[in-house]
């Protein structure tokens, strides 16, 4: 395997909690699936990207941008700038963890890899996006051999 970096485009979404319900004396657990569009693009994009499954220890690195807010340019004839004093990292919601689970989730399932309990390394940033399109920049690499 060689490192691979892919781009997915769309808005990045969560990965959900379980929720739970009591029906008619019976409880169960659902996922309320809210994540299964973002989820359908990190598919899309890695789709092509790997022709077998990776079965050694890997490196992900996730990069996720978000689209910037109004609030976070000039008004009137400088609308299209970014103000000086608006923010480069996202430090509200949706939390890395739960963005870095659906992406690591939607890999599991289109069976990239084993598990992804084969991730020994993960990084995850979070940034406004200074580009139109939000998204997320997914990065494989392999560490070491298949012990």
């Amino acid at each position: 395997m060689k490192k691979t970096t892919i781009k997915v485009h769309g808005t990045p979404k969560p990965q959900p909690r379980p929720r739970a319900f009591s029906r008619g004396g019976h409880t169960g657990v659902y996922d309320p699936g809210t994540s299964n569009e973002w989820k359908s693009c990190v598919k899309l994009a890695m789709r092509n990207a790997l022709s077998e499954i990776i079965r050694c220890p890997v490196i992900v690195q996730l990069d996720f941008n978000f689209k910037r807010p109004a609030s976070h340019y000039r008004s009137g004839r400088f609308s299209g700038e970014l103000r000086e004093d608006a923010p480069r990292w996202h430090v509200k919601k949706p939390d890395a963890d739960n963005l870095a689970k659906a992406v690591l989730d939607a890999l599991t399932d289109m069976k990239l890899w084993l598990d992804d309990s084969q991730v020994v390394s993960l990084s995850v940033t979070k940034q406004w996006a200074d580009i139109a399109e939000p998204g997320c920049l997914i990065m494989i690499e392999p560490f070491g051999s298949d012990d």
